[in-house]
C-alpha cells in the first residue's frame, strides 16, 4: 500500500536511471497553493502544470516536459521561509512561461549542425593533410584533430551560453512574478546566496564559459538591483503560510531523516506543534505505535479539523495491522479533503484490508476515485482487483490487475490479465474497452 509520504512511484528517466517519487497530499497542496498566485501573473495554465516532488535532499528544482517543476525535498526542508519555495517556483515558472525548454532543443539542434561542420571541416583538412607532400605530417594531423575537435567545442560552448542566458531570463521574469503578486525576491535571492556560499571556493577557479548557470556571484549581484530595487522587497509571509511551511518541513523531516536528526531538530523539550509532528512521525516509523498515536492524539486535539492528522492517524494504523481501526481516522480525513485521490486511495485500501464484506461497494467507490483522480498510480488498481474478486466480479477484477501490471510496467501480466477480463466483460461497455485498449498496446519504438 502506498503511504500518504513515503509511497514511492518509481519513474524511468531516458530508460537508465531511476529516481524516487514521493507524494504527499499536505505537501503538495500547499505547494500548489506556493504557485497559483505565480502562475496566474505568468499567464502559466496550474490545471496542466505539475509540481512533482523528487526524493533527494539536494537543492535544486528543473522543468521538464514543458509542463512539470520536479523539485528535490530538499528545498523544503531546507527552505526556512515559503518565500524561498516560491522563489523557486517563480524561476521555473519563468522557464515555462519562456518556452526555454522548446528553445532549448532548437539550440542543440543547431549546436549539433555546429558541430558537424566543423567535423566536416576537419575532415577536409584531414585529406588535404594526407595528400600533401610537406614533411611537416605530423603537425599536419594534429591540426586537423583540432579543427574536428574545436567544431564540437564551439557547439558546446554556444549551448551553454545560450543556457547561460536562459539562466538570466528566468531570474528577471521571476521577480516581474512576484512583485506581480505583491510577493518579495527576498526568498529568491537567499537562495542563491546559499549557492554561492557552497560553491564558493571552487567558483574562482571555473572557467565561466563552460558551465550552464551564471556564476554565483554574478548572479547574486543582478538579482540585488532587481529585489532591493522592488517595493515589495519586504513583504512577509503570512503566518498561516509560515505555519503549514513548518508543518510540511516537519513532516518531511519525520518520514525521511535519521532518528537522531529527528531528535535533534525537535528536541523534547520543543513542545511546538511542528515538532510534535515529526516526533509522533518518527515514533510511528520505529514500530512505537501508542507513542504516535498518544503524540497524534494531542495535535488533534488543538487542530480537530486539520486532514493530515487524522491522515496520519489512520495511516500509523493501517501500516500497523489494524484496519478496521484505521477506516475511521481516515473517513475524517477524506472528508475533510474530499478532493485528495491519495487519502480516498488509502482509505479505500483500508476497508478492503478490513475484511468486512459490508464495506466493500464503500472500498470500490473510494478506490475508483482514487485511480480516476491519481492515472500513474498502480495501487488503487491492487486493491481494486481484490475489492471486486471479494465480489465475485471476476471481469473487473482481472481488468484491475492488468491496470496496475501497465501503470508498473509489466507489459505481460497486464496484457494476459486484460486478455481474460475482457471475455467476461460485456462487449463495448468501458471495462471491455480499457481491456482492449491494454491488449492492443504496443510500447513505442525507441
Amino acid at each position: 500500500m502506498m503511504s500518504a509520504l513515503l509511497g514511492q512511484a518509481q519513474a524511468q528517466q531516458q530508460g537508465q536511471s531511476r529516481i524516487s517519487i514521493i507524494r504527499d497530499t499536505e505537501i503538495e497542496q500547499l505547494l500548489r497553493e506556493y504557485a497559483a498566485p505565480i502562475f496566474r501573473a505568468a499567464g502559466v495554465n496550474a490545471a496542466q502544470t505539475d509540481i512533482v516532488l523528487i526524493q533527494d535532499r539536494s537543492f535544486n528544482a528543473f522543468v521538464a516536459n514543458g509542463r512539470r517543476i520536479f523539485m528535490n525535498i530538499g528545498v523544503l526542508m531546507e527552505a526556512d521561509t515559503p518565500n524561498e519555495v516560491i522563489g523557486v517556483i517563480a524561476h521555473e515558472t519563468g522557464h515555462i512561461a519562456g518556452g526555454h525548454l522548446a528553445r532549448l532543443r532548437q539550440e542543440i539542434s543547431n549546436a549539433q549542425v555546429i558541430a558537424a561542420i566543423g567535423m566536416v571541416v576537419g575532415a577536409g583538412a584531414m585529406v588535404g593533410a594526407a595528400t600533401s607532400r610537406s614533411d611537416r605530417v605530423g603537425n599536419a594531423g594534429y591540426g586537423a584533430g583540432g579543427l574536428m575537435t574545436g567544431g564540437a567545442e564551439i557547439a558546446r560552448r554556444s549551448l551553454l551560453a545560450y543556457q547561460r542566458s536562459e539562466e538570466q531570463a528566468a531570474d528577471r521574469a521571476a521577480v516581474r512574478f512576484l512583485d506581480a503578486t505583491g510577493q518579495s525576491s527576498r526568498g529568491m535571492l537567499r537562495t542563491f546566496e546559499r549557492f554561492a556560499e557552497t560553491g564558493m571556493f571552487t567558483s574562482r577557479s571555473i572557467d565561466p564559459y563552460q558551465i550552464s548557470h551564471p556564476l554565483p556571484q554574478e548572479r547574486i549581484a543582478q538579482l540585488q538591483d532587481l529585489a532591493k530595487g522592488s517595493p515589495n522587497y519586504g513583504a512577509k509571509d503570512s503566518p498561516g503560510l509560515t505555519s503549514r511551511h513548518a508543518l510540511a518541513r516537519a513532516k518531511l523531516f519525520g518520514f525521511i531523516d535519521r532518528f537522531d536528526g529527528i531528535n535533534r531538530r525537535y528536541p523534547m523539550h520543543d513542545v511546538s506543534v511542528p515538532a510534535r509532528y515529526a516526533r509522533a512521525i518518527a515514533a510511528h516509523r520505529s514500530g512505537r505505535l501508542q507513542e504516535a498515536l498518544a503524540g497524534i492524539d494531542s495535535l488533534l486535539r488543538e487542530q480537530p479539523g486539520n486532514p493530515y492528522f487524522h491522515e496520519l492517524r489512520g495511516q500509523a494504523l493501517l501500516e500497523s495491522g489494524q484496519a478496521r481501526a484505521a477506516v475511521e481516522p481516515l473517513r475524517r480525513a477524506a472528508r475533510a479533503a474530499p478532493g485528495s485521490g491519495l487519502i480516498r486511495g488509502m482509505l479505500g485500501h483500508a476497508l478492503v484490508a478490513s475484511g468486512s464484506a459490508d464495506s466493500l461497494d464503500e472500498a470500490i467507490r473510494e478506490l475508483s476515485y482514487a485511480a480516476q483522480r491519481e492515472k500513474e498510480l498502480p495501487d488503487p488498481h491492487r486493491h481494486l482487483a481484490t475489492a471486486y474478486a471479494r465480489k465475485g466480479n471476476i471481469g473487473m477484477a482481472e481488468l484491475s490487475a492488468a491496470q496496475a501490471a501497465f501503470l508498473e510496467g509489466d507489459l505481460v501480466t497486464a496484457q494476459t490479465q486484460a486478455t481474460r477480463a475482457r471475455q467476461k466483460l460485456p462487449a463495448n461497455t468501458p471495462g471491455a474497452l480499457r481491456a482492449d485498449d491494454i491488449v492492443n498496446y504496443r510500447p513505442p519504438r525507441s
